[in-house]
Formats: structure tokens, C-alpha cells, sequence
């Protein structure tokens, strides 16, 4: 019987420690929607897209910085300023991520003074979180195509956007290009 009444004090142990004491991984879902941006009012170009971001612990991770680096034939571009959409757009500092996840749209910027242009070919792009206490991760990565049609789009519009959007069926992501609306104040300052 003590055997008996041991061994199970030790799993019960071992299970406090693997489920409430370890902190597990990062993960992310595959975004929904992807979108390359041009001018974004008074910011520059931007990446926006919409994920589920989760543990796979109960303990849960706290995201310390998350950036988006993206490849072009021989170019590379840090997207550094994050911020996520819940309730209206948040600068991104910690946060937490449970095991039962968070869905949100993530937003990344260039850093102020720096430029950057979405044109025609082949894009790498690389999402990577870094957690306290951990160095940082890639925890998704996917080739995009933006066509020489959208990039001359987004030349000509500056409101123009590239959405990538996930189609199951096809099990890839399909394209096209959107334009943003004139605001009220916008539509005023154009007949003035």
C-alpha cells in the first residue's frame, strides 16, 4: 500500500510540475489574412495580420517584443513597432498568452525615418516573438508573391493595400489588391 500511495504522490507531482510550473511554447496559428500596406496616414508602410497566438502550457508565456522581418531578392526589412487590435489599436508591449490562446490582428511598422517599398516578387516573411526570460523565436514563416499589377497599384495609390487571405480549398494564400476609403475629413480637404 505505502508503494502504491507513493507513486501516485509522485505523479501527482510530476503533473503539477508539466502543467501549472513549466511554461511550455509560443505558438501561432496561420494567419487568416495577411496585408502588405503603403502609406497608412501619418505612418508609413505596414503589416498587418489577423492570428491566434497560444501556450501550450496552462501556465502561459508573456510576449516581451514580437517583430516581422521580410526578405525581397536581396533586401531585408525589420517591421519593429508592434501593436495589436482588440478594441482599438494598442501600442504592443507585454502581453499575455494563455493555452486557450488570443485571437487579434497584429500591426507592424518601420521604425521612424526608415523606408520601405512593397514592390513587385517574391517576399519572405518571418514573425518572431520573444518571451521573458527566452531569446527570441520564429514562430511563422511563409512566402508571399505581391504581382507587378499591385505593386504598380500600390506606386499609384497610396491608400492601396496587398491582401493576401488564406483559401482552404486551394491550401494557399490568394491575393488582391484593396483600396482604403476617403474619411469624411479627407473627402473636405480634397474640394478645398
Amino acid at each position: 500500500m505505502e508503494i502504491e500511495s507513493t507513486i501516485k504522490i509522485i505523479i501527482s507531482v510530476l503533473k503539477l510540475c508539466l502543467t501549472k510550473i513549466r511554461r511550455g511554447t509560443l505558438k501561432m496559428t496561420r494567419p487568416s489574412i495577411i496585408c502588405f500596406e503603403g502609406q497608412n496616414g501619418n505612418d508609413g508602410p505596414k503589416i498587418f495580420l489577423q492570428t491566434l497566438l497560444f501556450a501550450t502550457f496552462d501556465r502561459g508565456q508573456y510576449i516581451q517584443s514580437m517583430y516581422i522581418r521580410v526578405h525581397r531578392t536581396e533586401t531585408t526589412q525589420n517591421f519593429t513597432i508592434r501593436g495589436y487590435d482588440d478594441s482599438g489599436l494598442v501600442l504592443g508591449s507585454g502581453i499575455h498568452i494563455s493555452k486557450t490562446g488570443r485571437s487579434t490582428y497584429l500591426h507592424f511598422l518601420l521604425p521612424k525615418n526608415e523606408n520601405w517599398d512593397f514592390l513587385a516578387g517574391e517576399y519572405k516573411l518571418e514573425i518572431f516573438a520573444e518571451t521573458i526570460n527566452n531569446k527570441t523565436k520564429n514562430i511563422f514563416e511563409q512566402i508571399l508573391v505581391v504581382t507587378k499589377e499591385q505593386a504598380e497599384t500600390m506606386s499609384k495609390d497610396k491608400r492601396a493595400s496587398v491582401s493576401f487571405q488564406w483559401e482552404t480549398n486551394s491550401n494557399k494564400y490568394i491575393s488582391h489588391t484593396t483600396s482604403k476609403p476617403f474619411t469624411g475629413e479627407e473627402y473636405a480637404s480634397l474640394l478645398t
